[in-house]
């Protein structure tokens, strides 16, 4: 009762301050996803994601050399494939030789410690651009686990330690988990796209990627933003079939989430800062409309009060910067 507590006592100094924070941002939080792409000395930039680029794997490799450098302990990568591989069933994705495969290989030779994260989803592969096996308009789940299943595996063959669907399929942790068990990659991690919602914040990753949906939308797999109690199922489930780590994308209209899913479980929690999110805050600071440094902390120091133990942010490496 005041005056006998004071609340601003422990507000007086910077050092003061720190002491009592409840949360904190530290490098080691941080998962920077990136972009790989076919070619040689290819450094295309993202129109609509400022400081971000599609890289070919000679410049991938000076890239994890500054990536180490700030202390970025992994990465998450998505590929773009070229449109003459792309079909139905995502064929390309399997193949050993592939640009994830290579892009995996490549990075557990440039930087060892790295730990490498993949995207396991069809949509990068699909001629349709949609997370599944299309069918008169319909997207198969069943059919589509069985090529994420393998999908997963072939990444695990190539070094990554975390395979990280992220298509929403009924079954794929489960079907991933037993494909991996079966083939004695036991200590392969898996990274589960857990509560994945429709989302307009995403239209810079398809550009980044070319991989928007040829047709209709992709409501019938992913979540309805106005649904809550779904994501803490669809979480349980995923733990229950063998994740290891459970991510809310998006991440920051989402914080009461990842709030609900860190009071309900145990594992690991990541929050994909996304491209829409990274997008608007670098207009804004290109308009001179928001102080760019201290929004992107304040978003950052955001995901962890919510309860996020990772944070997957195109600002990895600014945020590392600051944090050193």
């Amino acid at each position: 009762m005041y005056p006998n507590q004071r609340n601003r006592r422990l507000r007086q100094r910077p050092a003061l301050r720190q002491l009592v924070s409840e949360n904190q941002v530290i490098c080691n939080d941080l998962m920077l996803p990136l972009f790989i792409a076919e070619g040689t000395q290819v450094k295309d930039p993202i129109a609509s994601m400022p400081g971000c680029y599609r890289l070919s794997l000679d410049l991938l490799q000076e890239e994890l050399k500054a990536i180490t450098d700030l202390g970025i302990k992994a990465v998450l990568l998505f590929v773009k494939v070229d449109d003459v591989l792309k079909d139905n069933k995502g064929t390309e994705a399997l193949n050993p030789e592939g640009l994830m495969q290579r892009a995996v290989r490549t990075i557990k030779t440039t930087t060892p410690d790295m730990v490498v994260m993949t995207d396991v989803a069809l949509d990068p592969y699909s001629s349709h651009g949609h997370d599944g096996i299309v069918e008169e308009g319909k997207i198969l789940n069943d059919p589509t686990v069985e090529v994420l299943s393998q999908m997963a595996l072939s990444h695990a063959q190539a070094g990554a330690d975390f395979v990280a669907p992220s298509d929403m399929m009924d079954g794929r942790v489960l079907s991933i988990r037993t494909t991996l068990e079966e083939s004695g990659l036991t200590d392969t991690g898996i990274m589960s796209y857990s509560a994945k919602y429709t989302s307009s914040f995403y239209g810079p990753f398809r550009e980044a990627l070319d991989s928007a949906p040829g047709f209709g939308d992709k409501r019938t797999y992913q979540m309805d933003p106005a649904n809550r109690l779904e994501a803490l199922t669809e979480t349980l489930r995923d733990i229950e079939e063998g994740a290891d780590i459970v991510m809310v994308k998006p991440g920051l209209a989402y914080l009461d989430i990842i709030r609900d899913i860190r009071d309900n479980v145990e594992v690991p929690i990541a929050a994909y800062q996304v491209s829409g999110e990274y997008a608007m805050l670098k207009a804004a600071a290109q308009k001179g409309w928001l102080e760019h440094d201290a929004v992107m902390m304040e978003q950052l120091l955001a995901f962890k009060r919510a309860g996020a133990n990772l944070i997957a942010t195109y600002h990895a490496k600014e945020a590392a910067q600051l944090l050193a």
